[in-house]
């Protein structure tokens, strides 16, 4: 792949470059010092990944990463001094269209920089997916919202999954509805575990619903969000309760927003809906499906609202969506089905 690093450090600079060639199946494609610079740059010449650093002088990070998803979009990693200590900066960039972030490699003795293997297995896993991001924003009409329903007694569970994009995305959606919402809410938001707290501190703060990590034997309660703690499938048992598995073990992404789906499809046996969000790739479309043929309502974002239409794309191909809607509409069908 070719990549591009835009970091005002020479230093970081450096320690990025050398993860990059020391891989054949990468090079680097250009060096920006600041996000004005690499909004020219990707215009000038779209590499498929960027490596974007947050804190930089004339126009930062966020900024830069939402001018580029709206103009010239491509895959973008957000690469910073610490993810913890800029998790606010961190999620707004996720918020804007980035994939995923993670820490600078630190230079260090030889031609290896430390913590070089976290970026490595990033690249990897987006070198798998990349086909998926699309090139050009057109907006497409959404479907007519209508009032479905699952044809089951009990409280509600509301199964949304996201990717790039996804943190804002779920802030707005969740952000109607309050404390005393009749529904359950498990969101796969694809994400490194590292940064599952801060993912969930975050949520917890844009809206009024609480927000909390899922532990193995989990019920859902009404009016809290589960989101996963760890890099391993969460999913519901027959029981109905939520516990984390390693299978399927060939899943692109870790925890799966097909799995959860899948689960929801098999074991779930009161009303649920499932929603799809904006995200790269095609994870969570088979498993809308299944949730659709099962009976259950299901929603998928629509192309002109979605950061990157590649997740709700690919299960608006498949007819898993019984809903496409732009994402302003999303929270009050929810809330519709619950009344």
């Amino acid at each position: 792949m070719r990549i591009g690093i835009v970091n005002d450090s020479a230093t970081a600079t450096e320690a990025l470059r050398r993860v990059i060639v020391a891989s054949t199946d990468h090079t680097v494609a250009w060096l920006a010092a600041n996000g004005i610079e690499a909004v020219q740059r990707c215009a000038d010449d779209r590499p498929d990944v960027i490596l974007m650093d947050l804190i930089m002088p004339e126009m930062d990070g966020v900024a830069a990463t939402r001018r580029i998803m709206a103009e010239t979009p491509c895959a973008i990693i957000v690469v910073t001094a610490s993810v913890a200590e800029t998790s606010g900066r961190v999620f707004a960039a996720l918020g804007a269209g980035a994939l995923d972030a993670v820490n600078t490699p630190q230079l260090a003795g030889g031609n290896e920089a430390a913590g070089a293997q976290a970026l490595r297995t990033k690249l990897e896993m987006i070198g798998r997916l990349i086909g998926a991001i699309p090139l050009q924003s057109s907006a497409v009409p959404a479907t007519k919202e209508r009032r479905v329903s699952s044809g089951r007694g009990g409280q509600w569970l509301l199964a949304i999954g996201a990717s790039a994009g996804g943190p804002a995305a779920l802030a707005e959606v969740l952000s109607g509805f309050g404390k005393a919402t009749a529904a359950a809410i498990v969101v796969v938001q694809h994400l490194d575990e590292q940064f599952a707290p801060g993912l969930a501190q975050w949520l917890g703060q844009q809206i009024a619903l609480p927000v909390r990590l899922a532990v193995d034997g989990d019920i859902p309660v009404a009016g809290t969000v589960l989101l996963p703690s760890r890099a391993d499938h969460l999913v519901f048992s027959e029981r109905g309760t939520l516990h984390y598995t390693p299978e399927p073990t060939d899943y692109a992404y870790r925890p799966s927003v097909d799995a959860l789906f899948e689960s929801v499809a098999l074991h779930w046996r009161r009303p649920a809906a499932g929603v799809l969000l904006t995200g790269m790739g095609r994870d969570g479309a088979r498993g809308l499906k299944k949730m659709r043929d099962a009976g259950f309502p299901t929603i998928a974002q629509d192309r002109a609202t979605s950061a990157v239409y590649g997740m709700p794309k690919a299960a608006a191909e498949l007819g898993a969506a019984e809903q496409i809607l732009p994402l302003a509409r999303i929270g009050p069908a929810l809330r519709h089905l619950l009344v």
